[in-house]
């Protein structure tokens, strides 16, 4: 690197290095990567300060050398490319291995105490009592030539590189920027070979398996293809191997144990879990953990993709964290059971972003297959190799996706006519099984998984479709609206409705939200408004009706003027009148509202 007089440093760095001057000039810093010979005097490796001290009034100023650290050195200027700030890429080596870090210029206000912390915590070797020299020397760097862009979060980068924190892949203009504190989950041992034995082939006849890994390959597809984030849900009893699937899927990008997150955490926190994995994969264990009442919220945000607007002390909008991920959730319960241990109605929207996969009743609980151990044993030789082989999968899918491109539309497309479904809703989960089954394709084809081919897709197929069986492929507001229903009228059937044709008021009814009347051996339930509204809470009138309408539920209604009402008048018992909504409940349970 050549002087900069400038910048009062001295550069003299690599191999191709400018001539040592003869003489020095002072003030100035100089860095130095090998031991050399300046002036006759021998400096070893590092960052110097060569300074003047001033004697007496009459006396010659006297030349003082101060090696501060190891060589540190100024590699290039970095603009952030979510909010354009200003910082310098730094390097320096320790044992052997050459470390970088993204400092951000903000860094450097004050005494600089948090530049020496990461640069200490990273491994640079510091002369402690010339350590307040590190600001100086990096503040007197002026706009290096080189000028290279940051992100704070993994992913894929305007650039087209997929940043991860300890790499890049696909680039060398990018780096990733984080404050120096954060612990690296995108960590690797052992080797792509190891994986592809000890760990694919054992997922082979297993669904549930198949899938953690689809999904934890999805990730980088959904940029590229156009398919929302959102998540898959393993239900099954405690010890049933859903979080040995969780910890599978995991392995895929980094130490598993590591990787993982959890459900235990506030919805700003489940926000920055989301953005920390960015195009990967978002391991969310045991929903029991999480706040029953904030759950369907949070399921809503990782889907979305986009977190909560904050303001700074100025009053300014600080920049939104945002992120692409699906997620791989577990528990014992669904989102729609856990919320309402908190009393909150489920939300149909909620039920579609994170969807239930059976992982507790199958041949072997969570397993199809266990490859002719016992179920203790499968699980047990599995955790021990996941232990010993991690986070190669995921960076080479994304290498070959690089190195390789091809139409990725075409094969999304080719791939979702594998999921039928006839409405809109299911359609939008057929996306997610979708992508997740060309993940695992995709990887089978460039010989990153030792499956067959149709492997991804068949496992993907059978746990959408189990799905869809339970679900149904109608209308998921209507499934919930007409279950509420449903539900209402078993639990208040009898003591919150009584004979719309007794002579009598009945006085043991309290809270009364209607009548019934039999008629051909069936009993027809007549709600009043409010209590309609009370068992599809979270509904519009308006929204119930056209439920109701939906499957023809509405057993009798009024027609007055040629124009069809969807109520119906009554005399009810002691003089009076009043028009009520007549549900046939075996329409409910027509439609899987009993489930």
């Amino acid at each position: 690197m050549s002087t900069h007089e400038k910048n009062h440093v001295l550069s003299l760095v690599g191999e191709a290095k400018t001539p040592l001057p003869e003489k020095l000039e002072r003030p100035r810093f100089a860095v130095y990567e090998h031991t050399c010979t300046v002036e006759g005097k021998t400096y070893k490796a590092g960052t110097w300060y060569h300074g003047l001290k001033q004697g007496g009034p009459e006396e010659k100023a006297i030349p003082v050398d101060h090696w501060i650290c190891a060589p540190l050195i100024v590699e290039a200027e970095t603009v952030n490319s979510e909010d354009g700030s200003i910082g310098r890429l730094l390097s320096f080596s320790h044992r052997g291995r050459r470390i970088e870090w993204v400092m951000p210029m903000e860094a450097l206000a004050g005494k600089g105490d948090e530049v020496m912390k990461v640069l200490m915590n990273r491994g640079l070797v510091i002369e402690h009592h010339q350590r307040r020299q590190i600001v100086p020397y990096l503040a007197s760097h002026h706009s290096p030539d080189l000028v290279i862009a940051t992100t704070t979060k993994p992913g894929w980068h305007e650039s087209g590189a997929f940043v991860l924190p300890s790499r890049v892949i696909g680039g060398d203009n990018v780096r990733f920027q984080d404050s120096g504190r954060a612990a690296n989950i995108f960590t690797s041992k052992g080797a792509i070979s190891g994986w592809q034995t000890q760990i694919a082939t054992r997922c082979l006849g297993n669904p549930v398996l198949i899938l953690s890994v689809c999904c934890a390959l999805a990730g980088p597809l959904l940029a590229k293809v156009g398919v929302n984030g959102g998540g898959v849900h393993l239900v099954g009893d405690s010890s049933s191997g859903k979080s040995l699937a969780q910890l599978l899927a995991a392995s895929v990008w980094g130490n598993p144990g590591a990787f993982a997150a959890s459900w235990d955490v506030s919805k700003g926190g489940v926000e920055i879990e989301a953005a920390s994995r960015n195009d990967t994969v978002l391991i969310l264990d045991e929903i029991k953990r999480a706040d029953p009442k904030r759950v369907q919220e949070m399921a809503y945000a990782i889907a979305n993709g986009t977190g909560k607007g904050t303001m700074t002390r100025e009053r300014e909008g600080r920049a939104k964290l945002t992120w692409r991920v699906l997620a791989l959730s577990s528990g014992e319960r669904s989102l729609s059971d856990h919320a309402a241990i908190g009393g909150s109605s489920a939300h149909a929207g909620a039920e579609l972003r994170m969807v239930d996969v059976n992982a507790g009743t199958r041949t072997h609980r969570a397993f199809d297959d266990v490859h002719g151990l016992t179920g203790q044993e499968f699980h047990r030789v599995l955790n021990d190799a996941l232990s010993q082989h991690h986070g190669h999968l995921g960076p080479a899918f994304v290498e070959s996706l690089i190195q390789q491109p091809e139409d990725l539309h075409s094969a999304f497309r080719k791939e979702r006519e594998a999921f039928g479904t006839d409405s809109s809703q299911a359609g939008r989960v057929a996306d997610r099984f979708a992508i997740m089954a060309l993940a695992g394709e995709l990887a089978i084809r460039r010989k990153l998984i030792n499956w067959p081919e149709g492997t991804a897709t068949k496992a993907c197929c059978l746990l959408f479709n189990e799905w869809l069986a339970s679900a149904g492929d109608g209308n998921a507001e209507d499934r919930q609206i007409l279950r509420g229903i449903a539900h209402f009228i078993a639990r208040h059937g009898d003591s919150r409705f009584s004979s719309v044709h007794d002579n009598h008021p009945n006085a043991t009814v309290h809270n009364r939200a209607g009548y019934y009347e039999i008629e051909l051996g069936k009993r027809l339930y007549l709600f009043n408004a409010p209590a309609l509204e009370e068992a599809a809470m979270g509904f519009g009138r308006n929204r119930i009706v056209r439920a109701l309408q939906g499957v023809e539920a509405l057993a009798k209604v009024d027609v007055e003027a040629n124009q069809k009402r969807t109520m119906k008048r009554y005399n009810t018992p002691g003089g009076g009148d009043a028009r009520f909504y007549v549900i046939d409940p075996k329409k409910l349970e027509q439609d899987g509202a009993s489930q």
